[in-house]
């Protein structure tokens, strides 16, 4: 599978993002810019194509792009749809999370050139310094070593190739990378960034919201 093609971003804004309130996270600003914006436009700067996956019925007022996708009741299916849209001759496909609306052009360079380079897929991580335990019931039950443990952010970037053959059978996998690692291909990681902030919660919002204000001062 030559990774010396075309690389295409499938921006995957079509979740309903139910745990973060009454409508869609990823059409909510920071610093004055939604963060589908932010994501499309690090997207456009770095990237041959750009394929936007919105949710049924929303239109698009934004930058613009290539290629558009409904997005289906899971991320898996959201995926698929957004590569059906991509040329053939796409090589390497990255894979865009507007959760993560602080990611910097670097860190999808990053990806890209990880995979142009040989691997199958690339993943940026950041290492967890705090401890790590699993509770139930309100309650400590153990404490999980960390020193082989990471936090795994997006921008991701695959061969075309093993994404789309990963995803023939239509599985419904938590997470890319780990299923491209389960189908036995192989992903490495790139350097994250702690910036990059996933947003899941109002509270992460004003997070990523206090970032960029120190970045405009």
């Amino acid at each position: 599978m030559d990774a010396d093609g075309p690389v295409w971003c499938i921006v995957l804004a079509g979740g309903a993002a139910r745990r973060f309130g009454d409508r869609p996270k990823q059409f909510e600003p920071v610093g004055g810019v939604r963060m589908v914006d932010r994501t499309v436009a690090a997207a456009r700067r770095t990237c041959d194509g750009v394929a936007l996956v919105l949710p049924s019925g929303h239109g698009w007022t934004g930058e613009p792009v290539d290629s558009f996708a409904e997005g289906g009741d899971h991320q898996s299916e959201s995926l698929r749809a957004g590569l059906a849209t991509l040329p053939p001759d796409a090589a390497v496909v990255v894979v865009a999370d507007p959760a993560h609306p602080l990611a910097s052009d670097a860190l999808f360079r990053s990806v890209i050139a990880a995979v142009r380079e040989g691997a199958d897929g690339a993943v940026p991580v950041v290492p967890i310094l705090e401890v790590v335990q699993r509770v139930a019931d309100g309650r400590v039950h153990e404490t999980l070593p960390k020193h082989d443990l990471v936090l795994t952010q997006t921008p991701q970037a695959f061969r075309a190739g093993a994404l789309r053959a990963v995803h023939a059978d239509r599985p419904r996998p938590v997470e890319n990378s780990g299923l491209v690692v389960e189908r036995g291909y192989g992903v490495v990681t790139v350097a994250g960034d702690v910036r990059n902030v996933h947003v899941t919660t109002r509270a992460e919002l004003a997070i990523a919201e206090s970032l960029t204000f120190r970045e405009i001062c």
